[in-house]
């Protein structure tokens, strides 16, 4: 009787979470084509409002500062406060930032709306994998939800480059702004009823105001000096001091993390092999991804001549390939025969395909040599990218899910900044020498490109290495049932899935 009387009312509630997920991924592909759709833009931008070149880089810096800087901080106050809570305060704050930046008639308007939208987006999607975790607790579904955002996240930012490519020439650059203003209020409007409501812990359980503000602090000037090294260069005194400034505000923060009796971040989160070496991988392989990526939009645009739209569709192989792979073959594969074992490949896959976009010169047919490498690119990051959120993830539990879910984005950006900023500099300072010295300039380019790549794939291989280490680690399980047990007893998804079955088989 039980069964057959609570089946429409548990399809009813499976059906309600499903529907709440593609809510969260909307907000957090909002986050996400906004920080690529601006890149496009810029050109743009700088004629209208007369930015210098050193100016116009603010445009992007005071957003990543600002989201990079409070994605731990917003992550815990998520679970201390509610998740929920903070998924909306920051909806409804990136929404009106972007409605700020589309009419800013100035430099200072511009760049100080950025700032609010980088608060706002580190809001917003510092909280999604939590909320994902305490959503879906049974390892599969897990595995499939986490699949469903990852694509998101990694196919959004080719998206944007299309996106920002059509609106730019259509319309203008304001409009790269206002479009999110629709979705903001229909992220909004349907997150109010569909997610579900959470209390959090209250303060008490880890109100640390001490550490937040040297968190805070440190990534901010670490972030700062990483984004103006590509201007000051790695070794000049404005980088050594606010980078050296923001390391030890951080070792600071961990000393006190260490001692404090409700740490902002308890330490106990990188015990765990699998959390600990999945933020790591991550870092490598978004610090190649971000740079190769970028980089090639350039390369594409001032060696082999694209248009904006071009561009956006020349990358369309790497969006489907993450598709293909993020919604529904990842999670199978995970399932199958776990995460370890799917991020060895994936790995190796990416590197595969910017070993290819390095190949090319300044005479390329884009379907023998960019289309295999964007495609390659796209199936391993596909791949990798839910294995990775899977490990990092898996032994989260109700009390710190959106702490560990604001330290994977954490990584995620601030290995993409690394990235970007070095390979960028890399780039720029071998291609200036190359033409000083008699070279062409779409030689030089190439040239400089090519140098930026290569840095790339080191930086992947690094990830691989790391990859091929968890793999091999002693608690490497052989299938995913195990995969979220860590020394013998089973991560928090796994006992809630327990618990669950066993208040159904009671029922």
């Amino acid at each position: 009787m039980s069964a057959v009387s609570s089946s429409p009312i548990e399809h009813a509630s499976d059906q309600r979470r499903w529907i709440a997920l593609v809510v969260l991924c909307l907000g957090f592909l909002m986050i996400i084509l906004d920080q690529t759709i601006v890149n496009v833009a810029l050109p743009s931008i700088q004629r209208d409002l007369h930015f210098s070149q050193s100016g116009l880089a603010w445009v992007i810096n005071a957003y990543l500062i600002a989201f990079g800087g409070l994605l731990l901080l917003v992550g815990r106050l998520g679970d201390l406060v509610g998740r929920r809570r903070i998924f909306l305060s920051g909806l409804v704050l990136f929404t009106a930032a972007s409605l700020v930046c589309g009419i800013s008639d100035s430099q200072a308007m511009l760049v100080g709306a950025r700032f609010v939208q980088g608060i706002g987006g580190a809001m917003t999607s510092a909280v999604i994998l939590g909320m994902i975790v305490t959503m879906f607790p049974s390892p599969m579904e897990m595995a499939k939800a986490i699949g469903i955002y990852a694509f998101v996240a990694s196919a959004g930012g080719a998206l944007g480059l299309l996106a920002g490519g059509v609106l730019t020439q259509a319309l203008d650059w304001h409009w790269i702004f206002f479009v999110n203003l629709p979705i903001g209020v229909l992220t909004l409007v349907l997150s109010l009823r569909l997610l579900p409501d959470d209390k959090g812990l209250g303060f008490g359980a880890g109100a640390d105001i001490v550490g937040s503000l040297l968190l805070v602090s440190s990534l901010m000037l670490v972030v700062y000096a990483i984004v103006e090294a590509a201007n000051d260069g790695w070794g000049s005194a404005h980088t050594l001091g606010f980078g050296g400034a923001g390391v030890a505000l951080m070792l600071g923060f961990l000393a006190r993390q260490a001692t404090a009796a409700n740490p902002l971040m308890p330490l106990r989160v990188f015990r765990s092999r699998d959390v600990a070496g999945a933020n790591l991988i991550q870092m490598s392989l978004v610090a190649g991804l971000f740079g190769v990526f970028f980089l090639g939009a350039l390369y594409m645009e001032h060696v082999l001549g694209y248009d904006p739209i071009q561009i956006g569709l020349a990358f369309l192989p790497l969006a489907l390939g993450i598709a293909v792979m993020s919604l529904g073959v990842s999670a199978r594969l995970i399932e199958r025969i776990g995460a370890r074992r799917v991020l060895v490949p994936s790995m190796a896959l990416v590197g595969l395909g910017i070993v290819l976009f390095r190949i090319p010169g300044t005479h390329v047919t884009y379907l023998s040599q960019l289309l295999p490498a964007t495609a390659a690119i796209g199936v391993g990051a596909g791949l990798a990218f839910p294995s990775l959120m899977t490990l990092a993830m898996s032994t989260a539990t109700p009390e710190d899910s959106g702490l560990v879910s604001g330290l994977v984005n954490t990584s995620q950006q601030v290995g993409g900044a690394l990235g970007l900023s070095v390979l960028a500099t890399l780039a720029s300072t071998r291609a200036g020498s190359l033409q000083a010295a008699g070279m062409s300039a779409a030689h030089a380019l190439t040239d400089g490109y090519h140098l930026a790549f290569l840095i790339g794939i080191f930086s992947v291989a690094a990830g691989l290495v790391l990859s091929v280490w968890l793999m091999l680690s002693p608690h490497a399980p052989v299938g995913t049932t195990q995969e979220f047990i860590e020394d013998g007893e089973p991560a928090e998804p796994q006992r809630l899935a327990s618990a669950a079955a066993a208040e159904l088989e009671a029922a």
